[in-house]
């Protein structure tokens, strides 16, 4: 796998320069001589991108670039926070080395990694060095790498030079007072000073605050999809979060009035937006991605339980033989009955995380494996989804009612996949109708 990643990555490194003449950027490159754009990600948690089943979603790698291409390159610096993946599952693991490569492919200066990401990039190869275009920093100690606590980027800019140096900090480990000398005396240097924070402790922040008057900036982990201003609009330090998932790009714009002062900074947080141009390069990333997917067949390794009381899921077709055809031939003809087909036309048909929403009883032994082992009885979102398993009601001509487990429309139509499905709930859930009224939900038995 090693030697894979290592061929990959060079690869990258090879398609890197084309994929930045080709990809259609957001806006014409803004290259004004008194302002430098730092674009702040982190908390990617394994989100490459959007599941793309409804309109609306927020987010992408593929998109990001469109972003960071609104500043000439001359102009910007691109930093990650951390916290690359969420697990080290096997398929977490593929995001890992996944996302590695599309930093390469996205600019990024300077990725800060968490005590997890060292973990995990040990074993992936990261800390032996697999031709990263971008520079690793880490308040983690290390013992047999040396990886350094923080990065300074130098900028040419109205005939001054101004240095941007972005450290990384964990409070549980270094006293306070260690801040100051992660930043050098800039004297009459133009600087801007960026600290990454492993938590957001107010009582860490205040001191921090108060004791390292050198730092612009301070960063901290995110709890929530959206960034935070955390600090007052006009007050130094700016301190902020950077949300979750990919699903904004935090842009700090640094104003310089004078020579001699410090420059102004205004924070936004940038939406990622599906109407964004999708850079080739990381599309294509991201098709590997799904072939590495398959062929580590995921789908049979995924952990699958016992259903109670004999319980088998037997698929929608069974349902029709008995006593519901007509609920069948309606159900046939709305969108659920072509759930499967939409993971299809996407390349997504292999993916857990994906096909556990479209198929029948993916967690349960009885249920969806794979379309090899399952054909197509479970396939798409069936009868046994909303009713439960139909073996007994089946054998029994009717006379045992379904039970347990029911799937709840909002186990899949989550915020995450459905952003607008709670807000519209009703009309939502006349699109399902597939009964005979006065009829509700559930009560096809």
């Amino acid at each position: 796998m090693k030697q894979l990643l290592i061929f990959i990555c060079t690869f990258a490194a090879g398609i890197f320069c084309i994929s930045a003449l080709l990809a259609k950027p957001l806006a014409k490159p803004v290259s004004r001589t008194n302002e430098l754009t730092l674009f702040l990600t982190g908390n990617e948690l394994g989100a490459l991108q959007p599941c793309g089943c409804t309109g609306g979603q927020l987010g992408g790698l593929d998109r990001r670039k469109a972003v960071f291409d609104s500043v000439a390159v001359s102009k910007r610096m691109v930093i990650d926070t951390g916290s690359l993946i969420e697990t080290d599952s096997e398929q977490n693991l593929i995001k890992f080395d996944i996302i590695v490569q599309a930093y390469n492919l996205l600019g990024y200066d300077v990725v800060n990694l968490t005590e997890k990401d060292i973990e995990i990039g040990r074993g992936r190869g990261l800390l032996d060095g697999m031709g990263l275009f971008y520079n690793i920093i880490s308040s983690v100690t290390v013992y047999d790498v040396n990886i350094p606590r923080k990065f300074t980027k130098e900028f040419a800019l109205q005939e001054k030079t101004v240095f941007v140096t972005i450290a990384t900090f964990d409070a549980e480990l270094s006293p306070i007072d260690q801040v100051d000398e992660l930043f050098a005396d800039g004297g009459s240097l133009q600087t801007i000073n960026v600290l990454i924070l492993n938590n957001c402790d107010e009582q860490v922040i205040s001191s921090i605050s108060e004791m390292a008057s050198d730092v612009d900036c301070i960063v901290c982990p995110s709890e929530t999809d959206e960034p935070m201003m955390i600090s007052e609009l006009n007050e130094r330090p700016l301190v902020f979060s950077v949300g979750q998932f990919g699903k904004y790009v935090c842009k700090v714009q640094a104003v310089f009035a004078s020579a001699y002062e410090k420059p102004n900074l205004v924070f936004s947080p940038v939406k990622v937006v599906e109407d964004l141009p999708q850079d080739k390069s990381l599309v294509d990333l991201y098709k590997d991605y799904q072939q590495f997917v398959k062929e580590a067949k995921l789908l049979e390794k995924y952990p699958r339980f016992t259903l109670p009381d004999g319980l088998k899921y037997e698929g929608s077709k069974s349902c029709s033989k008995s006593c519901h055809e007509y609920e069948y031939e309606k159900w046939s003809e709305k969108e659920h009955a072509q759930a499967y087909e939409t993971l299809e036309k996407v390349g997504s048909q292999f993916d857990p995380e994906c096909v556990i929403c479209h198929v029948v009883g993916m967690d349960y032994e009885s249920g969806f494996i794979s379309e090899e082992k399952s054909g197509d009885d479970f396939r798409d979102v069936g009868c046994e989804n909303c009713h439960g398993p139909g073996s007994e009601h089946n054998r029994t001509l009717g006379r045992t009612k379904t039970t347990l487990p029911w799937s709840d429309c909002t186990d899949c139509h989550t915020p995450e996949h459905s952003p607008d499905f709670l807000d519209h709930e009703l009309v939502n859930f006349e699109k399902i109708t597939h009964w005979k009224e006065p009829y509700a939900a559930k009560s096809v038995e």
